[in-house]
C-alpha cells in the first residue's frame, strides 16, 4: 500500500510559499530539472532521492510537492538533533541580534572559546586535559588532511596505514585511505606511502575466519607487519581507523580488536587517529566510539554533528604531538562563529539530555525491528551497527555462498529497497561493498513512535522490492 507519510496534505502550499519569494513553480520536477541542467555530473544523492526539500522540522522533511518523509540520512548523521531544533535556533539568531562576528579567520571570540569548552567537556577526561584542538576548513575531509600533516610533522615519517573500506572524504590525502577503489580510479597522483589493513567484517571477514578467532588472526597480522623489517613498509607516521566504518557499511570495530590495535600501536609510537566525523557525539550509543573499548587515542577528527547542522570541523590531538610551526594548517572559514554557536548548543543539549544514551537504546529498538524483518526475508543478509548508525547488506539468496557462508551482495535490491521506502514517506542511504547495505542514521532525538514506524516502513519496502508487491 502507499504509505500515507508521503500523501501531500496540501499540495499546492510548497509552490505557493516558492512562488512569494520569486521561484515561481517549485515543484519537484520543476526543481529537479533545473538541478540536473546546472549541477555537475558529479551530484549523488538526487540520483536515488528524486525530491527538493522545501522544509524541514525534527526528523520530518517536506518536499516541493508538500510530501513528508522520514529522514535518517540526516545530512549523513550531521543533524544529530534533527532538523531546525529550537536550541540550535536560539543560539544562531542570538548571534545576530548581537551583532557578533560571524567571520573570524582563527581570532579567538567568545563564541569560539564557548565552543571549545563545550567540545573539551564531551571529551573524556584522560584525552581532553592535555589535548590540543586545530580548527579546520568546513569539511569534514579537511580536518583529516590536517590530522595526517599532524602526524608527519610530529613523527618525521611518511607512510600512512589505513584500512580496507575505510572513508575519510574526497581531498587528496583523505582520498588516498579510502577503501573504495572507483572514486580512486581516475585520479593520478594521490598520496604516496598509503597501505590499507584488513578490518574486522564479522559477515564477510578478509582472511575467511569469522568472530573473535579472526579478529585475533587481522590484529597479529598488524602486529607481525609493523615488526617484520621486509614488510616493505616504512616506519609510519600514524594509522587512521573508523571504529564504526559508515560510507563502508556500518561496520562496527570489535572492541578487544580495538584495545588490541591500540596496544601495537602505542607500544610501537606509532600515532592512532580516530575518525570520528560520523560516528562522533553520541551517534554510537557512547558520545565517541572510542569510548565502548575504553581507549584513549592520539588524534581524534570531528566534523558533522560538532557543527550543529552547520560547516565545522576540527582535529583534537594529545599535546606531544603540536610540532606544528605557525601555519602549518589553515583554512579561510575556520573562523565559522554561527557554526560554533550551533554546534556548542548541539554539545551542550547532547550532554544535558544523555542523547549517547538515549541512541543506544533508540537503536536497539530500531535493530531489533530491522532483525525481525530479516527473519522473514532470505534476502537480508546481515543487520549490523552500533547506537543509531546501522546498517542491512542485502544478499543474493539463490546464489552460492562464500566459505564463511556469506551469499554475494545484491547491491541492485538494495537500490530497490531504498526506492520503495522513499515511496513509502522513508528517506535512507546505501551503502558498503557493491552498494548493497541500506543504511540508517536518524536523528538522536528519533522518538520510539518514530522507530516503530520507520521499522514498519522499512519492512513494507523489503516486501515490496523482494517479492515485487506493493505490500
Amino acid at each position: 500500500m502507499q504509505h500515507e507519510r508521503t500523501k501531500a496534505s496540501n499540495g499546492s502550499a510548497s509552490a505557493d510559499r516558492a512562488a512569494a519569494h520569486g521561484y515561481g513553480d517549485a515543484s519537484n520536477a520543476r526543481l529537479l530539472r533545473q538541478q540536473a541542467a546546472r549541477e555537475s555530473n558529479a551530484r549523488t544523492y538526487p540520483r536515488n532521492l528524486p525530491f527538493a526539500i522545501s522544509r524541514a522540522r525534527g526528523i520530518e522533511v517536506e518536499d516541493a510537492d508538500g510530501n513528508v518523509y522520514y529522514d535518517c540520512l540526516a545530512g549523513a548523521g550531521t543533524l544529530a538533533l534533527g532538523h531546525n531544533h529550537p536550541a540550535v535556533e536560539a543560539e544562531m539568531r542570538r548571534l545576530l541580534d548581537e551583532d557578533r562576528p560571524l567571520h573570524t579567520l582563527d581570532v579567538t571570540t567568545p563564541e569560539k572559546e564557548a565552543f571549545v569548552d563545550a567540545l573539551f567537556d564531551s571529551l573524556p577526561t584522560e584525552f581532553a586535559e592535555s589535548a590540543k584542538v586545530q580548527f579546520c576548513s568546513p569539511a569534514g575531509t579537511d580536518a583529516v588532511e590536517a590530522a595526517l600533516k599532524l602526524v608527519k610533522t610530529a613523527t618525521g615519517n611518511r607512510s600512512v596505514l589505513g584500512f580496507q573500506g575505510g572513508y575519510h572524504g574526497m581531498t587528496n590525502g583523505a582520498l588516498s585511505l579510502m577503501g573504495d577503489t572507483d572514486a580512486k580510479e581516475p585520479i593520478a597522483g594521490l598520496m604516496p606511502g598509503v597501505h590499507h589493513l584488513p578490518y574486522p567484517y564479522d559477515y564477510r571477514p578478509p582472511f575467511g575466519i569469522g568472530g573473535e578467532e579472526g579478529h585475533r588472526a587481522i590484529s597479529r597480522y598488524v602486529e607481525h607487519l609493523l615488526d617484520d623489517p621486509e614488510s616493505g613498509i616504512t616506519s609510519p607516521a600514524g594509522v587512521v581507523v573508523e571504529l564504526v566504518q559508515g560510507e563502508g557499511g556500518a561496520i562496527p570495530a570489535p572492541d578487544e580488536w580495538t584495545r588490541e590495535i591500540r596496544r601495537i600501536t602505542r607500544q610501537r609510537d606509532v600515532p592512532l587517529v580516530v575518525d570520528e566525523i560520523q560516528t562522533g557525539l553520541g551517534r554510537t550509543g557512547e558520545l565517541y566510539a572510542f569510548e565502548h573499548a575504553g581507549i584513549v587515542p592520539d588524534a581524534v577528527t570531528l566534523s558533522k554533528a560538532i557543527g550543529g547542522g552547520l560547516p565545522l570541523s576540527v582535529v583534537v590531538y594529545r599535546e606531544e604531538l603540536d610540532e606544528w610551526e605557525p601555519g602549518a594548517h589553515a583554512g579561510t572559514f575556520r573562523g565559522n562563529q554561527l557554526a560554533m554557536a550551533a554546534g556548542r548548543a548541539t554539545i551542550e543539549y547532547v550532554l544535558e539530555n544523555d542523547l549517547d544514551e538515549r541512541a543506544a537504546e533508540m537503536g536497539e529498538r530500531l535493530r531489533g525491528r530491522l532483525e525481525r524483518t530479516a527473519e522473514s526475508f532470505d534476502a537480508v543478509g546481515d543487520v549490523r551497527g552500533r547506537g543509531l548508525m546501522l546498517g542491512v547488506e542485502f544478499v543474493d539468496p539463490d546464489a552460492e555462498p562464500d566459505a564463511v557462508g556469506a551469499q554475494p551482495a545484491d547491491g541492485d535490491l538494495a537500490d530497490a529497497v531504498q526506492s520503495a521506502c522513499f515511496d513509502r514517506g522513508l528517506v535512507v542511504e546505501t551503502g558498503g561493498r557493491h552498494g548493497a547495505t541500506v543504511r540508517f542514521l536518524p536523528p538522536l532525538v528519533v522518538t520510539a513512535e518514530q522507530v516503530d514506524e520507520i521499522g514498519e516502513i522499512f519492512r513494507e519496502a523489503v516486501a515490496a522490492a523482494v517479492e515485487g508487491v506493493d505490500a
